[in-house]
């Protein structure tokens, strides 16, 4: 018998009527709602009250603003980590961190479950309950959204019933998740995904209309394939992540519209708005082109796509992406230098870039009076390689005689 569980709560309409759902249908006395801040901004207030009038007994924020970036982020930016070589996993990266910190509170308070309001028919029910089944195997995870039967407009009826106001109307339908990484919209209009996204679901973007008319020249600084500055400004993770998001919004980069395909085996179109993380993905695989050899470059290639899946699957804890962590790990030791990046009206063009560590070397590349590169030893390497396709097409001829 539960009599206490820890509940993931956002805020939203399905986490609220989790809390009396939780209370007079599984009979819990005692949920406590815990609320991740990860950067979305001053709501939290709000949401902590929310959670205490819709019956929870404690109502916790948990302050992940740093780990987010430092340890989640900026990993998925050493990855180039780009779901279906678009969506750069800002709202997946989130899940583990709270799955993890859903796990250390239920541990600290002698909870027996914890619990999220997550729906059949989606991807973060996954994320969730993989990670806490790796993190804590033997805690009940209790998913009432999945089980409750209930629609969506039977769900705001319930919770009304028990004084919780639903967030969503007929005027604003949007399903919106927001983090410091960026902003997911998905529902009402945005199902057909023949419409055209209004420009009211779009908030951390400029649309290119509004954007500014001259462009904004731009400098990202690497250590091991972290971004640590931008204008040789030295910040920390959090700051610059905030920095790259304000920039790039400004100019209407970071926007996505996109049909991805989910976990669970259904499409869905899914509206981003990921101006920082995308803005530093881009030019961290910028400088691996100058600073990585080329075998290297595309070995990481073939694994940054499955590391993308990975996460977005649901399965950050697991032995396959612990063991490609540690490829990309070393793989970064050279990533250092700087990226140029124009951006002007939705767009973010690589100017310029150069490296301490740099493979690129001048005079073997230059055409100039300079060049060291041995023209002569080009004939015998082309014929060594061309070799295994000559002996092929002699036999070819000679079978077709």
């Amino acid at each position: 018998m539960v009599k206490k569980v820890v509940l993931a709560y956002s805020g939203g309409v399905d986490t609220s009527v989790c809390i009396p759902f939780l209370k007079n249908e599984y009979g819990i006395e005692n949920v406590i709602a815990f609320a991740a801040d990860l950067g979305q901004g001053d709501e939290l207030d709000a949401i902590r009250d929310k959670a205490l009038l819709a019956g929870a007994s404690e109502s916790l924020v948990g302050d992940l603003i740093q780990p987010f970036i430092k340890d989640f982020a900026f990993q998925a930016i050493r990855a180039n980590a780009l779901y279906e070589g678009r969506y750069p996993l800002s709202t997946a990266l989130a899940r583990p961190l709270i799955a993890k910190h859903l796990v250390d509170v239920a541990r600290k308070l002698g909870a027996d479950a914890v619990a999220h309001g997550c729906t059949g028919k989606g991807n973060d029910q996954v994320r969730f309950d993989l990670a806490i089944a790796t993190l804590a195997p033997d805690l009940k995870v209790l998913t009432p959204a999945r089980e409750w039967g209930m629609s969506r407009e039977e769900t705001i009826a319930y919770g009304e019933k028990y004084g919780i106001s639903a967030p969503v109307s007929k005027k604003s339908p949007y399903s919106i998740d927001l983090n410091l990484l960026g902003r997911s919209v998905e529902a009402g209009p945005l199902e057909d995904p023949f419409v055209c996204p209004p420009e009211e679901v779009f908030d951390i973007t400029s649309s290119i209309e509004e954007a500014p008319d001259q462009p904004e020249d731009i400098l990202i600084g690497f250590e091991e394939g972290n971004p640590v500055s931008i204008n040789g400004v030295s910040l920390d993770p959090v700051e610059l992540m905030r920095k790259a998001n304000l920039i790039a919004g400004i100019h209407g980069f970071g926007r996505i519209d996109m049909i991805e395909n989910r976990v669970v085996g259904i499409k869905s179109r899914e509206i981003y708005e990921t101006p920082g993380l995308l803005l530093l993905i881009r030019a961290h695989q910028e400088l691996e082109s100058l600073t990585l050899p080329v075998d290297v470059i595309r070995t990481k290639q073939m694994l940054e796509i499955k590391w993308a899946e990975l996460v977005y699957q649901g399965l950050w804890f697991s032995a396959l992406k612990d063991a490609i962590d540690g490829f990309f790990d070393r793989t970064q030791n050279d990533v250092n230098g700087f990226v140029k990046i124009r951006l002007f009206k939705g767009n973010a063009t690589i100017i310029g870039r150069k490296s301490n560590t740099s493979l690129y070397v001048s005079n073997m590349s230059t055409y100039g009076s300079d060049d060291n590169f041995k023209h002569n030893a080009a004939e015998g390497f082309i014929y060594i390689w061309g070799l295994p396709n000559r002996l092929w097409a002699m036999r070819k001829k000679q079978k077709n005689k």
